[in-house]
């Protein structure tokens, strides 16, 4: 093979050096997460109490790593499958630990086809067993998404993450019965109204996504206890009934966090914004306070 030019050569060491240093950190970063797991476990009393006690970050935006994995320890699950979508890269994601650390099966979903090809690129695509699909979620198409690609009935974990449509996409989901649901909600909305975006409103802005209450309700519906968020304020987590132990049950108004990022909208940016009151059953535009 003829020796690369020294300029190329050095693009190359540099390209493979940080690679290769991006892969051990993950592995320090997986090996010291599995320290905290075990304290967790140990911990699992005063937990049940209060979900935040078991948050840490691996691969999660937030705190969901420790969360999922006391979960997933301290529940019954059979099926260690999970479906996430709203992925981008899938570098940061909630689902990625259970996939390296516990060696679970996935499905995973973006609308960008080249998000979906830097996570192909990976080694863990051929390490693991997951399944990586470019795809616009609409409710209309989602269970014909979930299941041309292998997965149904009972599994582990659905988390739905699409900024927008995240209630209408949940309510349309029956192909598939998870224990854990991680959805992400609107804090704006407060804990007491019952209010998600209007289907496919491209102008929602400040009034995207869904409030706690709206999936609480929703989560009723489809059998579901509702457990908390995680601290920032950003996913609120259920578990199916017959599976949620001795968990603590919340309502919206004691298990809503507001969050403290700051965000791209204020409360200010809600009134003259159309919202489906999913109490009412209908359409309503927000008004000041």
């Amino acid at each position: 093979m003829k020796k690369l030019p020294k300029f190329f050569a050095k693009l190359y060491n540099a390209a493979y050096t940080q690679y290769d240093l991006k892969n051990e950190l993950d592995i320090q970063k997986v090996l010291t997460a599995q320290l905290l797991i075990e304290k967790n476990k140990e911990r699992s009393a005063f937990i049940i109490q209060d979900l935040h006690a078991a948050e840490f970050r691996v691969f999660s935006q937030w705190g969901d790593d420790g969360i999922i994995q006391f979960l997933v320890n301290h529940l019954d699950i059979t099926n260690k499958v999970f479906i996430e979508f709203g992925v981008e890269d899938y570098r940061e994601a909630t689902t990625r630990f259970l996939l390296i650390n516990d060696n679970w099966k996935g499905l995973v979903m973006d609308a960008s086809s080249k998000n979906i090809n830097v996570l192909k690129s990976e080694d863990i695509y051929w390490r693991q067993d997951i399944t990586a699909v470019p795809a616009f979620i609409t409710a209309e198409n989602i269970n014909a998404l979930i299941t041309e690609n292998g997965f149904t009935g009972d599994i582990g974990l659905l988390h739905i993450d699409i900024d927008g449509n995240d209630y209408w996409i949940w309510k349309a989901i029956d192909c598939i019965n998870p224990v854990i649901v991680i959805v992400e909600y609107n804090h704006l909305f407060g804990a007491s109204e019952s209010w998600t975006m209007c289907y496919s409103d491209t102008t929602a802005g400040a009034a995207s996504g869904a409030s706690v209450a709206a999936l609480c309700g929703l989560a009723e519906e489809k059998g579901y206890a509702f457990i908390g968020c995680e601290s920032h304020g950003v996913n609120a987590y259920f578990v199916r009934k017959d599976k949620v132990k001795d968990l603590e049950i919340l309502t919206a108004a004691t298990g809503y966090i507001e969050a403290r990022a700051k965000g791209n909208y204020t409360k200010e940016q809600l009134p003259g914004k159309n919202v489906y009151d999913t109490s009412a059953g209908k359409i309503i535009t927000i008004v000041k306070p």
